[in-house]
């Protein structure tokens, strides 16, 4: 056995570990009883003690000093674990585990202030999860920048500097078009009826799989804020539902499975390898939101499933193409999980925002829901009249997801990308599409993306993908000549 060899034993034992306390997670968000939260929390601390004394264990450090890479894969994963064992050791064991226990109890009490709508009573948990999190970040920053350091969590190589050059143009044209689509002089009508919602699980679990998601590796359940985990052979998904709005459901599904088939689509053999995952959270969300935007909400697959919704719910009252606009609908609202195409980074980048001046601590916790009602303000022109339309509408601070955020614009820059080079590659695609099948275009994606796991750094799978280095242009063109023409303006 060579260094390489014993490090990446060492590594697969640790990766199953990992596994492990995710599936903790997904219980804890699906199935656990209500009673069971302290406990849980108690549970998630010794896993995350345990991964700690793993992922720091100085044998790690003795076998990279000596391993040698036997060939580009290997490489590759010296790579990642050498950042890893970096990061991991300037983090005390003793604050690891205070996060995972000070998180696992938040995400509970998060969720009783958001059913309550009261932030108050979230005010001094999200306090103690903020100042963990800022203790972490110096840590992990080692004089850097603080923020940057949670950034490189979910987005290795990224920073807040270049971030906010490709935020800044973005925004005055997402604005600008956001602006002429809401002042046109018509749009489409939204959906309006009741629909059953265990016909939308049925329609969901079909529209999965005809999107390449293998469930005899999967399940669907139901969670208040649809999410996916998990990788290799045990991939699982969330959705919602709602009677009055099937699209949450039929599109939230659609969105995870983007998450889940790119986990399930990663090359066999790096799994249990710092590989065996997708490789950061950008390049997760441009598999989910090309998914469910350009493809899912594409004028060909609408046309597809709007026959197929009337066989389900019975007549819509409107033709295709009505039905197309209607599923690309712009509109005022406050949640952005529910934001249409154009809006959506406008949501994120207030969250961006916000999430910079807590853990810089310009921004009290407990100022919270002031600062983000007058910003939303400012971006939307009117406010939240409740916490839950606010700023306890997303999970991710109360499980101390700081630097995640970013990571959904980036990825919806990455996906404007991929379509991109997706329409050039394949210029008949809608003719499956509009049969419902989308295996073209995720076949496509899977190749150029998924199989790849963690082999190259984000912005060289999008570069590899497309030919091209990644860029905020081909969005906002897409974004520019769809909603242009839905709306004629």
């Amino acid at each position: 056995m060579t260094a390489y060899d014993d490090l990446m034993t060492f590594q697969s034992h640790t990766e199953v570990l990992g596994q492990v306390a995710g599936r903790l997670s997904w219980d804890q968000e699906t199935v656990m009883p209500r009673g069971a939260a302290e406990q849980r929390s108690e549970e998630m601390a010794v896993m995350e003690e345990l991964l700690h004394a793993r992922r720091t264990d100085p044998r790690i450090g003795e076998w990279l000093a000596a391993a040698e890479a036997p060939h580009a894969v290997g490489e590759a994963n010296l790579r990642h674990i050498r950042r890893d064992f970096a990061r991991a050791t300037r983090v005390p064991g003793r604050l690891a585990a205070d996060l995972a226990r000070v998180t696992s109890m938040a995400q509970g009490q998060w969720a009783a202030a958001r059913a309550a709508d009261d932030f108050a009573a979230f005010a001094p948990v999200l306090h103690r999860v903020v100042e963990l999190k800022r203790e972490e970040a110096a840590a992990l920053a080692d004089g850097g920048d603080p923020y940057d350091a949670l950034l490189d969590d979910f987005e290795p190589g990224a920073t807040a500097a270049t971030l906010d050059d490709m935020f800044g143009a973005l925004r005055p044209r997402l604005t600008d078009l956001r602006n002429r689509v809401l002042g046109a002089e018509r749009g489409p009508a939204p959906l309006s009826g009741t629909f059953d919602e265990d016909m939308q699980l049925r329609l969901s679990a079909e529209l999965a799989l005809a999107f390449g998601y293998d469930m005899a590796q999967g399940r669907i359940d139901r969670a208040v804020h649809p999410f996916s985990s998990g990788s290799g052979q045990d991939v699982r998904i969330t959705t919602r539902t709602d009677p009055a709005d099937p699209f949450n459901c039929l599109y939230s599904t659609i969105h995870e499975v983007g998450h889940a088939t790119y986990e399930q689509g990663i090359a066999p053999q790096y799994r249990f390898t710092p590989l065996g995952r997708g490789v950061s959270m950008g390049v997760h969300e441009s598999q989910s939101r090309i998914y469910e935007n350009q493809i899912g909400r594409s004028r060909a697959f609408t046309s597809w499933l709007h026959g197929r919704m009337e066989q389900a719910f019975g007549p819509s009252g409107m033709d295709a193409e009505a039905f197309y606009a209607t599923a690309n609908r712009l509109h005022r609202g406050y949640i952005r999980t529910e934001a249409d195409e154009v809006q959506y980074n406008l949501h994120v980048l207030l969250r961006f925002d916000l999430e910079r001046e807590m853990i810089s601590g310009r921004l009290a916790p407990a100022d919270l829901e002031e600062a983000w009602n007058a910003r939303f303000e400012a971006d939307f022109g009117y406010r939240p009249d409740r916490a839950s339309q606010g700023c306890l509408q997303d999970v991710h601070w109360s499980v101390g997801l700081f630097g995640y955020f970013p990571t959904y614009t980036l990825g919806n820059v990455y996906a404007g990308c991929l379509h991109a080079a997706l329409r050039r590659d394949l210029p008949d695609l809608d003719a499956s599409l509009a049969v419902g099948d989308p295996a073209p275009a995720t076949a496509w994606l899977r190749e150029r993306v998924q199989v790849h796991g963690g082999l190259h750094p984000p912005r060289d799978v999008i570069a590899r993908a497309t030919g091209e280095a990644p860029s905020e242009a081909p969005l906002l063109d897409y974004l520019e000549t769809k909603f242009g023409a839905i709306y004629e303006v």
